[in-house]
C-alpha cells in the first residue's frame, strides 16, 4: 500500500519541474488579455508562475526607475526599454520586439463608428476617449492618426484621457465616452459594438519591446518567460489577439 502511494506521488510530481519558480512581469495595459493567455500557457509548459502587473508603459517605467521589484518589462513602445537598458536598469542585449500593436476606433453603439472613421467629422458624440499620449503609446498613435486625418482640431475639446489604454476602454464601456481609440486586442472578439481598424499608414508602428530587468538577471523563471515569448506557441497566442509579429 505504501509503495503504491509513493508510486502515485512520483507520477503526480513528474509533470512539475523541481526547479519551478516565479517571475514578476510589468505589462503594458494594452497587452492584458494576451499576457494572461501567455502566462497560463507558460505555466502549463514550464511549471514557472508569471505574476503580471499591468499599467501604462510610462507609469511602469517610472516604477522601475524607483526600484519596483519587476523582473521583466513588456512595454507598449521601444523607447522605455531602450532607456531602461541605457540607464542600467535592464540587461544589455536582452531587448527585442515581441509584438506590433494596432489601434481601433471603437464604440459600444453598433451604429456609431463607420468605415473610414467619418464619424470624427460629425457631431454625433460629445466625448472621445484616448489613452494619455504622454504615458501610453496607443494614445500618441491616436493623436497622430487624427492629425493625419485632419480631424484633431475638430475633436480636441471632446477628448477625455485615460491613464492607460485599459482605463480608456472602461470609459467607453461605461458610457463616459461614446467612442474612443483602443487597442485592437481589447475588442477583437467583440461582436456587438462598431469599430474601424485604423490604417497602419496613419500612425508610426507601435513596436512593443520586452527587456530582462536587472532584478531578473539571475531569475531562471524570468529568462524562461522571455524565451517562451519567442516560441511558436507564444506567437500563435499573440497573433490570435490581433497583434503583428516582426
Amino acid at each position: 500500500m505504501i509503495n503504491r502511494f509513493f508510486a502515485a506521488l512520483v507520477i503526480i510530481c513528474a509533470g512539475v519541474p523541481a526547479n519551478a519558480g516565479e517571475t514578476k512581469i510589468a505589462v503594458a495595459a494594452n497587452f492584458t488579455a494576451t499576457a494572461k493567455g501567455l502566462a497560463s500557457s507558460f505555466q502549463a509548459q514550464s511549471g514557472h508562475k508569471a505574476i503580471l502587473i499591468f499599467g501604462s508603459t510610462g507609469k511602469l517605467y517610472t516604477q522601475i526607475l524607483h526600484g519596483a521589484p519587476f523582473d521583466v518589462f513588456l512595454a507598449a513602445d521601444q523607447k522605455r526599454p531602450q532607456k531602461a537598458q541605457a540607464e542600467g536598469l535592464a540587461i544589455a542585449g536582452s531587448r527585442f520586439t515581441y509584438a506590433t500593436g494596432k489601434i481601433v476606433l471603437y464604440s459600444t453603439n453598433p451604429d456609431l463608428v463607420d468605415e473610414g472613421g467619418k464619424i470624427l467629422n460629425g457631431t454625433k458624440f460629445s466625448k472621445l476617449a484616448i489613452a494619455n499620449p504622454k504615458t501610453a503609446p496607443y494614445g500618441a498613435a491616436a493623436i497622430e492618426a487624427m492629425t493625419k486625418l485632419g480631424v484633431y482640431n475638430k475633436v480636441k475639446n471632446k477628448i477625455v484621457k485615460g491613464d492607460s489604454i485599459a482605463q480608456t476602454y472602461q470609459f467607453i464601456m461605461t458610457g463616459n465616452a461614446q467612442l474612443g481609440f483602443v487597442a485592437l486586442s481589447q475588442v477583437i472578439f467583440d461582436k456587438n459594438g462598431s469599430k474601424w481598424l485604423v490604417p497602419a499608414d496613419l500612425y508610426a508602428p507601435i513596436r512593443q519591446d520586452a527587456a530582462l530587468l536587472k532584478r531578473g538577471g539571475e531569475n531562471a523563471a524570468a529568462k524562461a518567460f522571455l524565451a517562451f515569448l519567442k516560441s511558436n506557441e507564444a506567437h500563435a497566442i499573440i497573433k490570435r489577439f490581433g497583434y503583428g509579429l516582426e
